[in-house]
């Protein structure tokens, strides 16, 4: 298991352009979430291990932010098309938000365009983004890791959370994420992998 780290995007950037099947058959662009206070979007898939260590702390920590009107939206960017990660195929997505209790749009990025435009990296990769649009935290949702005993809480991107609706700036104490390198189509790896 090769661990990546994200590419700690800079602060401010405007959130990249997407547009994106969910699931649920919706299409889901920025403007989908302009009335939101702000918007974690998370680079997942169905199989990582990192992914699924976290996965019960991540869906509480998405709906603690819903209920304070920051909107959520998980992508992935894996190329299922590859037999040995047909586990991330759409219909396996359907499977796995099911399971999970997925509350939030679950995407695919079939063309890994907005994986490209994040500059994500690994699965997960969270980018925390303001009402402005600008980023104002990416890196990982807290120190939990497969085999280490740090609880899985979110209190990385909670803390950058509060800050941002207290209108602090953003935090300086950033880490980056680590996870499985998002699978990319043979020959279309990005500059940055």
């Amino acid at each position: 298991m090769v661990e990546k780290q994200s590419t700690m995007l800079a602060l401010g950037t405007k959130t990249p352009d997407f547009s994106l099947k969910g699931i649920d058959g919706e299409m889901y662009s920025n403007a989908s979430f302009e009335e939101s206070k702000g918007l974690l979007v998370m680079f997942i898939c169905n199989h990582c291990p990192f992914v699924v260590h976290v996965k019960d702390g991540l869906v509480e920590m998405a709906n603690r932010l819903s209920e304070q009107n920051i909107a959520v939206i998980a992508i992935n960017s894996n190329d299922s098309s590859q037999e040995k990660y047909a586990e991330d195929s759409f219909e396996k997505m359907i499977e796995y938000s099911n399971d999970w209790g997925f509350q939030f749009p679950y995407t695919v990025d079939v063309d890994q365009s907005v994986a490209k435009a994040f500059t994500a990296q690994c699965t997960p990769d969270f980018f925390l983004f303001d009402s402005n649009s600008e980023l104002v935290y990416r890196g990982q949702m807290d120190g939990s890791r497969p085999g280490n005993d740090v609880p899985t809480t979110g209190v990385d991107i909670l803390n950058a959370v509060d800050a941002m609706l207290a209108g602090d700036s953003p935090l300086d104490s950033q880490f980056p994420s680590a996870g499985c390198n998002i699978k990319w189509i043979p020959g279309e790896e990005p500059d940055y992998f």
